[in-house]
């Protein structure tokens, strides 16, 4: 497991990589912060939720009697995040 802090740092630095990329490109500074912070927020999105499916793929075919109970549970949490942002 990577420290929290490596991956922090590991961030900033795509951050900053990917603002200079977005000026370059002829983007205003404010613009190219917003564009960048979004793209890194996609990507750590992407990533987490490819973690999740192969999680459940592992649970599926290794651990049957637990993949219902964690489908359920995956669905309870969405179902609650839900609820949390229509109120």
């Amino acid at each position: 497991m990577i420290p929290e802090s490596t991956k922090d740092e590991v961030r900033q630095q795509a951050l900053v990589a990917l603002m200079a990329q977005f000026v370059k490109q002829g983007h205003p500074d404010q613009y190219a912060q917003y564009m960048a912070t979004s793209a890194i927020f996609q990507t750590d999105l992407e990533l987490r939720n490819a973690q999740l499916n192969q999680l459940l793929g592992w649970l599926q075919q290794e651990h049957p009697a637990v993949y219902s109970g964690a489908i359920a549970r995956v669905e309870a949490t969405r179902e609650e995040f839900e609820n949390r942002v229509q109120h």
